[in-house]
C-alpha cells in the first residue's frame, strides 16, 4: 500500500505515519514523504521457538559481562625504591602528589600525572613506620626504627641547601605509627602507648594507655576530629577521646587487628583489619558486635583506606591482592592482582575517589582505577 502525504493533510501526518503496513521511502522528485510497510507475520508458538529462553539468557549474560570484558584497571607502577613499601600517605591539597616510605629508612615523594619520582630522602636508620602530611599540606611527618620523630619541608631544598628536617624529637622507645590532626597543629604517635604532641614542643602533652602491649596503628577521626583508634598487639582495638585523659572505649577481637581506618562520612563508624582474614565494621556506640563482617581475603588484611564518599573502601592483605568492598555487603565487588605483585603492605584511595595505590614489598607502588571499566581520557 503506498501512501502519499499531501501538503494539505499535515495535520494528519501522525495518523497515517502509524496506521498499519506502512513502510518509509524518500522520493526525490517530492518533498514529502512517502510510505509503505509490509505486515510480517509471527508464530509466537512456543514449540516451533524451542531455544528462545537460552537465547535470550545469553544474550542478557553477554550484555552484563561488558563491561567486565573492556575492564583494565592497571594503570602504571612506581618503582625506584630499593626495599619494601611499608607505608604511603596522601597529600592533603594535591592530587597528584603521594609520598611512600620504605623498609630501608628512604622517603619518596611522587607526582602522578608525571609517574615520576620528584624527591628521595633518606629519613631514618632501618623501617619508616609511619608518615602523616600536615593538614595545611606543607610538611610531612615520619616515624622510624631509630626511635625519632622527623618533620620534613613538602618542597624541595633551595639550590646548595642540604636535606635537613625541620623537627626531629628522640623517644624512648620505637615509634611504629603516626597520624596528625585534621584541623590543629596537633599529631599522635603511638608505640609502648598514644602520646599527645603539640608540633612546637619536644615532650608530649599527654600519654594515653590501656595495658601493657604495644600499639600498631593510630588513626585520628576525620568528622570528630578529638576522637582516636588505636590497635594494639593483645587484639584489642582502643578509642580515645583528646580531651580526657583516659581511654573510651576497648573491644577485643579473636585475632589482632593490624590497622582501622575512620568512615570519612559517618563520624561512628571505622573499619578494623584483622589477621583472622577478614574486616570488621563497627559503630562504635554498639560495640558489642561489628556491623558488617567482610570476607573474601585468604590471609592476614594488613591496611584498610575508605574512598572519599564513605561508601566504599579498599584492603590491602598479605595474600598479594587488594580488593574493594561497598561497606554494606559482606563480599568485595573487585580484586586486583599481578603476577609480580607480592604481599601487599599499605594502600590508599586518593581523594578524588579515581584511583587506588597500593605498595607491595616487592619495592612497587601501583596505581589501579577504582572502577576497573571507567574509561579514563588523557
Amino acid at each position: 500500500m503506498l501512501q502519499k502525504i499531501l501538503p494539505w493533510q499535515e495535520n494528519q501526518r501522525e495518523e497515517i505515519l502509524n496506521s498499519a503496513c506502512l513502510e518509509l521511502h524518500y522520493i526525490p522528485w517530492v518533498s514529502n514523504v512517502c510510505v509503505t510497510l509490509t505486515a510480517v507475520p509471527r508464530n509466537y508458538d512456543p514449540a516451533l521457538h524451542p531455544f528462545e529462553v537460552p537465547r535470550e539468557y545469553t544474550r542478557a549474560l553477554n550484555a552484563t559481562k561488558l563491561e567486565r570484558v573492556f575492564a583494565k584497571p592497571f594503570l602504571s607502577s612506581l618503582d625506584g625504591h630499593r626495599d619494601g613499601v611499608n607505608c604511603m600517605a596522601k597529600h592533603p591539597k594535591s592530587l597528584s602528589t603521594v609520598l611512600s616510605g620504605a623498609c630501608d629508612g628512604e622517603v619518596k615523594i611522587w607526582n602522578l600525572t608525571r609517574r615520576q619520582c620528584i624527591r628521595t630522602i633518606q629519613a631514618h636508620e632501618g623501617f619508616v613506620r609511619g608518615m602523616c602530611a600536615r593538614f595545611c599540606g606543607t610538611s610531612f611527618f615520619t616515624v622510624g626504627d631509630d626511635k625519632t620523630v622527623k618533620q620534613w619541608k613538602m618542597e624541595s631544598p633551595e639550590y646548595g641547601e642540604e636535606e635537613e628536617p625541620i623537627h626531629t624529637i628522640l623517644g624512648k622507645t620505637v615509634y611504629t605509627g603516626i597520624d596528625h590532626h585534621w584541623k590543629e597543629a596537633v599529631f599522635a604517635t603511638c608505640g609502648h602507648q598514644v602520646d599527645i604532641w603539640d608540633e612546637q614542643r619536644t615532650t608530649p602533652m599527654c600519654s594515653l594507655t590501656w595495658g601493657f602491649d604495644s600499639i600498631s596503628s593510630v588513626k585520628f577521626n576525620p568528622i570528630e576530629t578529638y576522637l582516636l583508634g588505636s590497635c594494639a598487639s593483645d587484639r584489642n582495638i582502643v578509642l580515645y577521646d583528646m580531651r580526657k585523659s583516659t581511654p573510651l572505649k576497648k573491644v577485643i577481637l579473636n585475632m589482632r587487628t593490624n590497622t582501622l581506618c575512620w568512615n570519612p562520612m559517618e563520624a561512628f563508624v571505622f573499619t578494623a583489619a584483622n589477621e583472622d582474614y577478614n574486616l570488621y565494621t563497627f559503630d562504635m556506640r554498639f560495640l558489642e558486635s561489628p556491623v558488617m563482617v567482610h570476607m573474601d581475603h585468604v590471609s592476614a588484611v594488613l591496611d584498610v583506606d575508605y574512598s572519599p564518599t564513605g561508601k566504599e573502601f579498599v584492603s590491602a592483605s598479605f595474600d598479594k591482592s587488594v580488593r574493594i568492598f561497598p561497606v554494606d555487603k559482606g563480599h568485595s565487588r573487585e580484586v586486583y592482582h599481578t603476577k609480580r605483585m607480592q604481599h601487599v603492605i599499605t594502600v590508599k584511595w586518593t581523594s578524588d575517589n579515581k584511583y587506588i595505590l597500593c605498595g607491595s614489598d616487592e619495592m612497587n607502588i601501583r596505581l589501579w582505577k577504582a572502577n576497573a571499566s571507567e574509561k579514563l581520557g588523557v
